[in-house]
Formats: C-alpha cells, sequence, structure tokens
C-alpha cells in the first residue's frame, strides 16, 4: 500500500509538503502540487481512512452491493439490512451489480470515496467465476470495514456471515434417503458459485455414505436465463426413476413441482422434492413446498451489526458468522 511517506521519500519532499499539496493548500508551489498529484496517480494512491481520522467525520450511512434485486433472497436480506441500520442511525446506499465484476468493482470505487463508512456486500457471479478480488482487497488496505454475505470470496480476509451450504444439503439428502428414496436428483442454476459448489459437495457426500444406494450422484445445471422449465421436464419424462428431488437455487423446486404435477406424477408418493425456495413460493404450490429455510432476515441483521461495530470500533476483524438453516417439511415431503 502506498503511503504519503513514500511518496514524500520519492519526490524528496516532506510529508506534510505531499498532504498539502494533494489538498491544494496554497502554501505550496503549482509546480510541486503537479509533481505529487502525478506520482500519487501513478500509484494510484488512497488517503487512508484511519490516518485521516474519518472517524469523526462518519457519514452515517452503509453501501450495500448485492448481485439480484429480483432475487426475493437478496431483496429480504436487504430490507433487514435498512431496517437493522435505521435503528441504529445509519441510511444504507445500494447498488446493483447485476452480477458484473465491473459494475461491482466501479460500486465499490465510487462509494469508497467518502461517501460510505463501511459496505456489506454479495459477489457478483463474475467476480466469482473469475476469482476477482483485487477491488476488495484495496477496501481493506484502506481499512475500511467490509462484510461479505452469502457468496463470499475467500481471498479477502474479511468478515463474512453465511449459512452452512454443505451441512444444508447434506441434511436434506440423507431426509430423502431415510424415507427410502432410490434414484436423488440435484437441480441447479448455480452450480459455478461458491454457494453451489458446497451444496454439490453435500448432497453427493450424503449419497456416498449410504452404503445400499446403488446410483450415481445425478446433476442437472443450467443457466439461470436458459430454457431451465423445458430442461426440468424432459428430466422428468426421460428418467421416470427419479424419486427424490433437490432444488439449491431459489426457483428450481417450485419449477420441478410444477412439472412432475403436470406429468401426473404424485407428490409425495411418488416423488420428494426439496428445494431453497424462502416463504415467497409457499403460497403457490399445492402441495406446499418443503424447503430449506437460509433465514434472509437474520443474514442481513447479523450483517449490519458486524459492519457497525466495525464502523464504531466495537468489534475484533474478520469474525466468520455461520447462520443456522432448517429443513422446514411441508407437504412435498413424506
Amino acid at each position: 500500500m502506498v503511503t504519503l511517506k513514500k511518496l514524500a521519500e520519492e519526490l524528496n519532499v516532506s510529508v506534510s509538503t505531499v498532504s498539502k499539496a494533494l489538498n491544494d493548500n496554497d502554501e505550496i508551489s503549482l509546480e510541486t502540487i503537479e509533481r505529487v498529484k502525478e506520482l500519487a496517480k501513478l500509484y494510484n494512491y488512497k488517503p487512508n481512512r484511519a490516518a485521516l481520522n474519518l472517524k469523526s467525520r462518519n457519514t452515517k450511512t452503509i453501501g450495500v452491493i448485492i448481485p439480484d434485486i429480483l432475487n426475493h433472497f437478496f431483496a429480504k436480506v436487504l430490507f433487514s439490512i435498512e431496517r437493522e441500520a435505521a435503528r441504529h442511525g445509519y441510511n444504507i446506499i445500494t447498488c446493483l451489480s447485476n452480477e458484473s465484476y465491473d459494475k461491482e468493482m466501479k460500486s465499490l470505487e465510487i462509494l469508497s470515496n467518502g461517501s460510505v463508512d463501511g459496505f456489506i456486500v454479495s459477489v457478483a457471479e463474475e467476480t466469482q467465476l473469475n476469482n476477482s478480488s483485487e477491488h476488495f482487497n484495496s477496501i481493506m488496505n484502506e481499512q475500511i470495514p467490509l462484510v461479505m454475505f452469502d457468496r463470499v470470496l475467500n481471498d479477502v480476509n474479511c468478515t463474512q456471515v453465511i449459512i452452512n451450504d454443505y451441512v444444508s444439503a447434506y441434511e436434506a439428502t440423507n431426509h430423502l434417503l431415510k424415507e427410502g428414496r432410490r434414484k436423488i436428483a440435484l437441480l441447479s442454476n448455480i452450480s459455478d458459485l461458491s454457494v453451489g459448489k458446497l451444496r454439490i459437495s453435500g448432497y453427493k457426500k450424503a449419497l456416498l455414505e449410504r452404503k445400499d444406494y446403488m446410483n450415481e450422484p445425478f446433476i442437472l445445471s443450467y443457466l439461470a436465463d436458459a430454457d431451465c422449465e423445458f430442461k426440468i421436464e424432459s428430466l422428468l419424462v426421460n428418467h421416470h426413476d427419479i424419486d427424490g428431488i433437490i432444488a439449491i437455487d431459489n426457483t428450481s423446486g417450485v419449477i420441478a413441482l410444477h412439472k412432475a404435477l403436470k406429468l401426473k406424477r404424485k407428490v409425495p408418493k411418488d416423488m420428494s422434492i426439496i428445494g431453497f425456495s424462502d416463504s415467497n413460493v409457499l403460497q403457490f404450490t399445492n402441495p406446499k413446498l418443503s424447503t430449506i429455510a437460509q433465514h434472509p432476515i437474520d443474514i442481513g441483521l447479523n450483517a449490519t451489526k458486524l459492519v457497525i461495530r466495525e464502523i464504531e470500533n466495537q468489534l475484533v476483524k474478520n469474525k466468520k458468522m455461520s447462520i443456522k438453516t432448517e429443513l422446514v417439511l411441508r407437504g412435498t415431503t413424506l
């Protein structure tokens, strides 16, 4: 990280001179100001918030960056963040990455220039696929509090609020095995994301541990914007022996239920289905969908508490909090 001292040493001037030049102080000549700013730009220098003692000038604002506002999970987390922030006297500025690395990076860059005191972020799909972490590490180097939730980057040494995705899928798969299901398929439009990979691993582990389970893991992956309805219906048409489904994203469980009923499959007599969908889908399904409850309200509440504590220097940084999920059994399981 480039400091005022390093700039001063390279220019052979005092730290005070560099600081005044960067702030266009009229005590400093225009020539020196130009030299200082050119070198600062070359090194991509940004003022250290701690060194500037910005605590006395807090904005009482938190920057929130989420991948998708139409996803009900993220919408509920955002609702919880805003409510908890307001309870502590904070406002939020919300940005949407729309799963884009560039949009995520630009949002961080704009808001980190003194607009907010800290960040709550769920990482964009493109960022995870490319394993890009430089923009977040830059935020950490500036000592700006950062809390990631749900989708996180382990290369970034920041506070995290997550669920145990591996255990959640493992327990759901074990429930179907205990029902006596003999061919359990996993449906996913998030297979390339960190949460998706963990859920797939939990599903596979549960099957491999069951010595009397004779089928290989059966995973149907597809893009979120692809024709998932067609693919799920084709799966059920071509594989009559599937008698259990674990859907690890927000919508596939509902689609699988609708397609199974369309094809005259009796649920849960012929087939059990467990989804990761939240309560927003329950009113539209009959029978009611069994789900893994992710508790987005708790995730948003705790992410907000943690970032505020870091902003107010009340907490040791780099804490990892795991929110316990719950397997809620309803009408699509025995």
